[in-house]
């Protein structure tokens, strides 16, 4: 588990600006160099500005917006202000986005929030926020997406009975593996399947769109009347409302845990990040309005499936389709979360942190194949033992906290370190506000359930005694140290993966 040394440089030397060199010093021809580049074991710069986007628009828009957009509506009172509430958490994400954006063009790691933790507050505060993803967090989350796929992709064969649950743990474990075995063939595949699925779902969303702005032109206003009435909203209900709508936007940060694979970091990652905030905000507000030409708010609140009831009343027998857009909206989050957070135990294990076939990279197709299954086996046993729901209750807040801790280490990282290069640079008022919005949200969830959050709290310092047994007492007995170096070994072997070449 310590850090590795970097593979030496074989047949001559590198010059200053990278290229290779012979034992003369002339300079490798064209070709030659090319074929390095084919033929190195790592992962390529394949991220361009479009996968870029892709990647966080299809992480962010899951199934929330088509089947259960009501946790805003019901904790602010009127249509007119869950519009507010809409815009304004998608302004703090901006916010929160921009942070990030930063971050990725001078820290141009790969790692996300795992990265920044590390560079700004040390290795045993990653190691927490590290610890609670694998054991909890991650696998959590996968699975309870990955179920609304296997409900979403059935329904359509099942209408109008109830669909099995067994059947639907089998179509989501199915899906689990198809993302999976996916991540682990290629990473241009991966990228390629992504803008599919997130041109998808953005076409689902224009099909709600277009008919609600036709029927609000055509003069049908009538659910927009007293839209602020005043009688019906409730300020202890607003702190909910905001906490819901920035869970709805959250996914903004995904593409900062692949920066090492981003092409021109300091240009794509700001541009990626500030063109998909637009569109899913314009997507989330735009889709409510639609929502409000047909449905009262008491309709809205009432129905089970929000799109569903909108396409019944518009376009008839189309509404069969809109299951199979909720499915497919689902598979592009479960993709797009799998692509990312991978990147981050790789580089954890780079870091010494976690077992060091992470960081090992397959000899043919060139994917962190050991970062991407160390999921699989997690979220499957979530998926058939596990109760996944409370878990999720244990560890929201904790979401919060570590962005929370990842923005307050931006603001801290300008003290401390004022001339490190930033091509990027937000006005100090931007950090400032989202961190507050944080610690605020962590504040509320321990007002609201200081029961599920003192156990979610307790549950991640779990990582302060392993972080010392695993990482920082690194004097284990030599049978310990065998076994771990075998195990190592076999794997590597099994899986076909050797570290990357720098």
């Amino acid at each position: 588990m310590t850090k590795r040394a970097v593979s030496s440089q074989k047949d001559g030397g590198v010059t200053a600006n990278g290229h290779k060199v012979s034992q003369n010093g002339s300079q490798t021809d064209t070709s030659s160099k090319l074929l390095d580049e084919d033929t190195k074991v790592g992962l390529g710069k394949k991220v361009t500005l479009l996968r870029g986007i892709s990647i966080i628009i299809g992480t962010i828009i899951g199934a929330g917006i088509f089947i259960s957009p009501k946790g805003i509506l019901k904790n602010s009172g009127s249509v007119g202000m869950s519009l507010i509430v809409w815009i304004a958490c998608g302004v703090l994400s901006l916010f929160g986005a921009l942070s990030y954006a930063e971050l990725g063009t001078c820290i141009k790691k790969s790692g996300g929030h795992y990265t920044y933790i590390l560079e700004a507050f040390g290795p045993q505060m990653a190691f927490i926020r590290l610890w609670a993803d694998l054991i909890a967090i991650r696998p959590a989350a996968m699975a309870v997406i990955s179920l609304a796929f296997g409900q979403y992709i059935l329904e359509p064969l099942f209408m109008p009975c109830d669909i099995p649950p067994i059947a639907v743990k089998l179509a989501t474990a199915i899906g689990i593996t198809s993302v999976m075995y996916l991540n682990s063939m290629s990473v241009t595949w991966t990228a390629r399947i992504q803008i599919f699925l997130t041109i998808s779902k953005l076409l689902a969303i224009a099909s709600i769109i277009v008919p609600g702005m036709y029927q609000l032109f055509k003069g049908e206003t009538r659910n927009f009347e007293n839209a602020f009435d005043l009688n019906n909203v409730k300020l202890s209900g607003m702190p909910l409302a905001f906490y819901s709508g920035m869970y709805a936007y959250a996914g903004w940060f995904y593409l900062n845990f692949v920066t090492e694979e981003v092409e021109n970091p300091e240009r794509t990652v700001p541009l990626a990040i500030c063109i998909s905030m637009a569109i899913v905000t314009s997507c989330y507000v735009l889709t409510n309005v639609a929502y409000y030409t047909v449905m009262s708010a008491e309709e809205l609140l009432a129905s089970e499936a929000v799109a569903v009831t909108f396409a019944e009343r518009l376009m008839g027998n189309f509404s069969i389709a809109v299951p199979v857009f909720v499915a497919l909206s689902c598979y592009g989050s479960m993709n797009g979360c799998l692509f990312a957070l991978s990147r981050m135990f790789f580089v954890a294990s780079r870091e010494g942190q976690l077992p060091e076939v992470l960081s090992m990279i397959h000899v043919r197709r060139h994917t962190p194949l050991a970062a991407v299954l160390i999921l699989y086996p997690m979220t499957m046993l979530q998926l058939f033992v596990g109760d996944i729901y409370s878990l999720l209750n244990f560890m929201s807040f904790l979401r919060w906290l570590f962005i929370g801790v990842v923005v307050l280490g931006l603001i801290y990282l300008r003290y401390t370190q004022p001339d490190l290069p930033r091509p990027f640079k937000v006005p100090i008022f931007i950090p400032v506000v989202f961190c507050l919005t944080c610690f605020f949200m962590v504040f509320l969830s321990l007002y609201s359930d200081p029961v599920n959050t003192g156990i979610g709290f307790a549950i991640s310092l779990t990582g302060i005694p392993a972080y010392y047994i695993f990482i920082y007492f690194d004097q284990r007995p030599k049978w310990l140290q065998r076994f771990l170096d075998s195990f190592n070994r076999t794997l590597q072997i099994l899986l076909e993966v050797v570290p990357a070449e720098q």
